[in-house]
């Protein structure tokens, strides 16, 4: 999972995270909605054929956990597997809008 590279597109009411490998022309993603300065919610996270397997998800959910207390950002995970990365990782539940 090293050589993945996840960047970010912060829109003013959307955005998402994205990962790309290096030689492969696809990419992963997480998208989110922006409800206001301290609250958004994760929507999707898609992750072509390709990079199953790679840990790429989790990868894209940590980032955006990371991103989220760095800003002091609460998430809403409508997304089901950004849910289900939540539940699986009691240390991210300081970032759970409750």
């Amino acid at each position: 999972m090293s050589e993945a590279r996840i960047s970010r597109e912060d829109g003013t009411t959307k955005g998402r995270y994205v990962a790309t490998v290096p030689g492969i022309e696809a990419e992963a993603e997480l998208t989110y909605s922006r409800v206001n300065e301290k609250l958004i919610i994760a929507d999707h996270t898609g992750v072509p054929d390709v990079f199953r397997g790679r840990g790429l998800g989790r990868a894209l959910v940590q980032r955006l956990v990371d991103d989220a207390r760095a800003q002091g950002v609460k998430v809403i995970p409508l997304c089901p597997y950004v849910k289900a990365e939540l539940a699986r990782h009691p240390e991210w539940k300081d970032v759970l809008q409750t």
